[in-house]
């Protein structure tokens, strides 16, 4: 099922990626003002001077060492000589920007992303980006139009090819033909029932266009409101992932489930000895 609620014209999904290597941080004026809200559904970008070079968050909340934490797609980021990609990144080399306020300075520092391992569309189960939000900043739960209620934990669905075992109600999948997500980016908020899911990639006939990658997933809690025109496009559930890519199957959306993210976070964490990952055992925030 698809509902077109506040759509414009689809287009390529793929956002072009700025070069991770070469950001630099700047110091503004506008970190001095606490309390910038930041939000699921907020486009970012990565340099000052590249604001159509952006992409979207999916996710805000904490880790477990009670550190601000953004999810993002790691395609959103290229790193052609191989230095930052698929490590810890502690130096501040990767500023992230919101990118209707460019002037308020970097909101915090990408701190982890996949390489796409060849991939156009980004790695095949773990395309997604850690951020580390500045600790003045002030997290929300509530975006433009999804309110995100924690993570969907889906006890009776398959378990993400990224999990440790025994695997956690939050790293299993949903089912197919029974679900429905509901995304938001440029173009409004969409639904769809997940049609496929391919190692925790779903396909669902929710659109999504260039610049919402990374972008904001939530399930649709059976017997909750779909958005429409009624309830001003809103609607609420837990966050099921992040935007991915158009492809050429059918349907041809693509989401990163946050089964997958989720679940190679706590691996990574537990291989790690400082056992200090950041974003791992992310939770999305419950601040308004």
């Amino acid at each position: 099922m698809i509902r077109r609620l506040c759509g414009l014209a689809l287009a390529l999904a793929l956002t072009a990626a700025a070069g991770a290597g070469t950001a630099q941080a700047e110091t503004r004026t506008g970190q001095d003002t606490p309390g910038k809200r930041v939000y699921n559904g907020m486009q970012i970008a990565f340099g000052p001077d590249a604001p159509n070079l952006f992409c979207t968050i999916g996710a805000v909340g904490t880790d477990d060492h009670q550190r601000h934490i953004a999810i993002s797609a790691g395609h959103c980021l290229g790193d052609p000589g191989k230095k930052y990609a698929d490590r810890e990144i502690p130096e501040n080399v990767a500023p992230v920007y919101h990118r209707q306020d460019i002037g308020y300075g970097p909101i915090g520092y990408v701190r982890y992303f996949k390489d796409p391992e060849g991939s156009q569309t980004g790695h095949a189960t773990k395309d997604y980006m850690v951020i580390e939000l500045l600790p003045q900043v002030t997290l929300s739960s509530q975006g433009p139009y999804l309110k995100q209620t924690g993570e969907v934990k889906y006890p009776q669905g398959p378990v993400s090819p990224n999990a440790l075992k025994p695997a956690l109600d939050n790293e299993r999948l949903l089912t197919t033909g029974n679900n429905e997500i509901i995304t938001s980016g440029q173009t409004g908020v969409w639904y769809g029932t997940v049609m496929n899911n391919d190692n925790g990639i779903y396909r669902a006939p929710a659109p999504n266009k260039a610049g919402d990658s990374g972008g904001p997933v939530i399930w649709h809690v059976p017997g909750t409101d779909l958005p429409s025109q009624a309830n001003n496009f809103q609607a609420a559930g837990p966050w099921a992932g992040i935007t991915k890519a158009i492809t050429l199957q059918l349907p041809p959306f693509n989401y990163t489930s946050s089964a997958n993210i989720l679940a190679d976070l706590r691996a990574r964490e537990a291989a790690d000895p400082a056992h200090n990952i950041f974003g791992a055992g992310f939770e999305v925030t419950a601040n308004p």
